[in-house]
């Protein structure tokens, strides 16, 4: 019995529609209630699945249903071709009307602290009728997992080395120093000059050095002929760090772009220090075998163009 006979036929939508809502409620009882279906229709439908494929999807016991490593196969497939339904109708959509359609962006919080805003700006006065969904993201890999899940269809994130896997497209939209920062109002602000063994002794609020900021940050400082200084404050929050620095018992390093939107908003103070040492990317990402909707794609368009713009006018890079 050949593939079309024993699945294509066999198969259907339904079908994986109903294994994904057993994934998500951990129960064949949850999943009936939710799809307004009876119980035996989803125990008949997972058993004439399990037949088909000759594989066990389900491990079931008192605390309810689980997927066995083949049903997480065809569930990752079931969200793959639904996501791509989806994407498909939003293209429809376009050609009816292309002031329409949503972005789903996920991005960290020391993005939302610098271009982004700009970026969402622009592109909702360019497509008012298109809808931005922004979701903050955890730094690290919990982001690109998001992504995989289809539950956004794009990252602006800095480069951290965590997103070289083959299934991801990233592109880098500029590259920036890193800028010393203090309080507007402490006494390294008010001087004409300051070198860095003026402040490598002042309390410090920087990322763990063992995060991917913080291992560029400390080769700013080995880059300068300094040890890397012991941090009062560890964070990776650049609301946190520029609410401390604002205060002036502490200084800090943050890349440029955000140094300068923070300066705006609070009372900090970029040193005109010139020094030696790494770059910090910031890139947008997405999955390399997902159709990408028009809004996406006009949305990462705009995304380059301001990032060119921010690089022509010097606000970056």
């Amino acid at each position: 019995m050949d593939w079309s006979d024993r699945v294509g036929r066999r198969i259907k939508l339904r079908d994986l529609h109903i294994l994904m809502a057993i994934a998500d409620t951990g129960s064949m009882a949850k999943a009936a209630a939710r799809l307004r279906i009876s119980h035996p229709a989803i125990s008949k439908t997972i058993s004439e699945l399990q037949h088909a494929l000759a594989v066990r999807l389900l491990d079931r016991g008192s605390q309810g249903a689980e997927l066995t490593a083949n049903g997480e196969v065809l569930l990752r497939c079931g969200v793959n071709i639904f996501d791509e339904i989806r994407q498909g109708l939003r293209s429809l959509e376009h050609l009816s009307d292309p002031n329409s359609g949503e972005v789903r962006l996920g991005c960290t919080e020391i993005m939302l602290s610098s271009v982004v805003p700009t970026i969402v700006r622009g592109f909702s006065r360019k497509y008012p009728g298109v809808q931005l969904d922004v979701k903050l993201t955890n730094p690290g890999e919990y982001q690109t997992q998001e992504l995989r899940e289809r539950k956004i269809d794009l990252l602006i994130t800095r480069a951290t080395g965590l997103l070289v896997e083959d299934d991801f497209h990233s592109e880098a939209l500029f590259d920036e120093p890193f800028a010393f920062v203090v309080g507007a109002q402490s006494e390294f602000a008010r001087k004409r000059r300051v070198a860095l063994k003026d402040i490598i002794k002042c309390n410090w609020v920087l990322p763990s050095y063992d995060s991917a900021p913080g291992t560029l940050i400390a080769d700013v400082f080995r880059a300068n002929g300094f040890q890397p200084p012991k941090p009062v404050i560890k964070t990776l929050s650049a609301q946190l760090t520029a609410s401390l620095i604002a205060s002036g018992e502490f200084v800090g390093i943050l890349p440029t772009s955000v140094a300068a939107f923070n300066a705006r908003q609070a009372a900090l103070k970029v040193l005109p220090l010139k020094f030696a040492g790494s770059r910090i990317s910031a890139e947008v990402v997405f999955l390399k075998n997902r159709t990408l909707s028009p809004a996406v794609e006009r949305f990462i368009a705009c995304a380059r163009e301001v990032a060119r713009s921010l690089v022509r006018e010097g606000g970056i890079g």
